[in-house]
């Protein structure tokens, strides 16, 4: 997974030490959280998801199905790509704090597989 961000300038670094401080624990609570969410359900943190245990815990509905049926279509995703997609998907509903996967999880999942296939490009 690869994500864009643009440069953030030196003295936006300076200027907020304090306030960047608090909001990494912020960051760090809210994924803390979430990973406990994950351990909760399954016993184990999404990235280790597989078989049937996969399966359940990332159903999707039938936009979502859609949605990653046409981006793997369109981008010729393997198997295994397919699979990453829906543990990242979970990882994002998990974060936004959402029991199902939705759509929008799977676009932002896909979103960040495309970013992904282009710096392999290069």
């Amino acid at each position: 997974m690869h994500v864009e961000m643009p440069a953030v300038p030196r003295e936006a670094l300076r200027a907020h030490g304090e306030t960047q401080e608090a909001d990494s624990a912020e960051v760090r609570d809210h994924v803390a959280i979430t990973r406990a969410r994950q351990l909760e359900r399954t016993g184990r943190l999404n990235s280790a998801l597989s078989g049937a245990v996969l399966e359940r815990s990332c159903r999707l509905d039938a936009d979502g199905l859609r949605l990653l049926d046409a981006a793997c279509e369109r981008l010729g995703l393997s198997a295994r790509a397919y699979h990453r997609v829906l543990r990242l998907a979970r990882t994002i509903a998990d974060l936004d704090g959402a029991t199902d996967i939705a759509p929008v999880h799977v676009g932002e999942a896909v979103g960040y597989r495309v970013l992904d296939r282009r710096s392999a490009e290069y």
